[in-house]
């Protein structure tokens, strides 16, 4: 039974802060669309099945039975629709100005920068402590060593740089950190840069009780290396707040893009993508440490939706992005035999991500 409620628990956790992120993004492309006169048929939170709906007006809002998404359904989303009349071409999408479609469909991840914005200014008006990232949380440079550590015993000197763990190369803090916590008295073989030239340290990470959300004990390594990743940000005051917001709104979109760009070439492995279940989990984790880390873990999950929404994929809106693009160049859009095409390219990529990414939390969280 403790079992059912804990996993019942961390549904509930995930549900929510997916359908608030969806929501969000959903509610910007259908405020924009309503601000830039373009007819919205539909907003659905969730795909598949309806499991509740009403119409409001010229508007259907649902509920489906899939909360891994949503959409706006416009009118006219396509110059082919059989639905827009000529009476209807004014308030449908694909006949609106290029400029109009480009601000509908940016929207939607903006909005989740929004929400990362709003969360922050308001954390920081309330005079709360506010982590904010730098680049070093991608890299594993020790910034400090611990005075008798594994660390210290085994040579390990500030500045160096984690960059091999037995045969596992390493790029981030977190690849160094997961390996150590799951190897508490397990002689490790650690190559570390230093001024130039690599050197191979064996280090014996020790062991320490961690009390999971579920109140599982476990013992876990640490080897006694610490790092400075991360600004504490502080308002001075309620005005400061909003500015303050922006410059960690900011930081963690920077960090973001720096994570993509890493994977892309490859200096990220790319087992570190996760997927509904890593989502899920790290959810339900923040929910059980309160309703501020919960929060919180919302605003950063918001800016990953909005920066991987502008990529330029098709089926993604970075997608339709770069179709607008194309037609700003040409002065015509697209052929729709050519955007089939394309979105069916992405669709198929797509798919192939979230099985890795699946694959991924398999390994990641029952496997290991």
């Amino acid at each position: 039974m403790q079992a059912i409620q804990h996993y019942g628990f961390y549904t509930v956790a995930f549900i929510i802060a997916l359908g608030a992120l969806v929501a969000f993004h959903e509610f910007g492309h259908f405020w924009v669309a309503r601000r830039c006169g373009v007819k919205v048929l539909k907003f659905s939170i969730g795909f598949g099945p309806k499991l509740a709906g009403r119409q409001i007006g010229e508007t259907e809002y649902v509920i489906s039975a899939i909360p891994l998404g949503g959409y706006v359904k416009m009118l006219g989303e396509d110059l082919s629709d059989p639905e827009v009349s000529e009476a209807d071409k004014a308030r449908s999408f694909a006949h609106a100005p290029l400029l109009k479609r480009t601000a509908i469909v940016a929207a939607g991840p903006v909005f989740n920068l929004l929400l990362a914005y709003l969360i922050f200014t308001v954390w920081l008006a309330t005079g709360a402590p506010l982590f904010v990232p730098s680049f070093a949380d991608l890299a594993s440079n020790v910034e400090s060593v611990v005075s008798g550590s594994p660390a210290e015993a085994a040579g390990v000197h500030q500045g160096d740089r984690i960059v091999q763990i037995g045969d596992k190369r390493i790029a981030t803090w977190n690849e160094m950190t997961d390996i150590v916590k799951r190897s508490p008295g397990t002689p490790l073989s650690v190559v570390v840069e230093r001024e130039g030239r690599t050197e191979t340290l064996t280090i014996t990470p020790s062991a320490r009780k961690e009390k999971l959300a579920d109140g599982t004990v476990i013992e876990v390594g640490q080897i006694g290396i610490a790092k400075a990743s991360k600004a504490i940000r502080k308002s001075d005051n309620v005005l400061m707040a909003p500015v303050d917001g922006l410059e960690a709104t900011w930081g963690w979109t920077k960090l973001t893009l720096v994570g993509i760009a890493k994977m892309i070439t490859r200096e990220i492995s790319a087992d570190n993508i996760g997927g509904p279940l890593t989502i899920a989990k790290i959810s339900g984790d923040a929910a059980t440490q309160g309703v501020s880390n919960y929060i919180f873990l919302i605003a950063i999950l918001s800016i990953n939706l909005g920066v991987l929404n502008f990529l330029p994929i098709p089926i993604l809106d970075g997608g339709h992005l770069a179709f607008f693009a194309i037609e700003a160049v040409k002065r015509q859009p697209l052929s729709i035999r050519s955007r089939e095409v394309a979105q069916q390219v992405g669709l198929f990529l797509l798919i192939c991500l979230m099985l890795f990414a699946f694959r991924n939390d398999i390994l990641n969280l029952w496997l290991r």
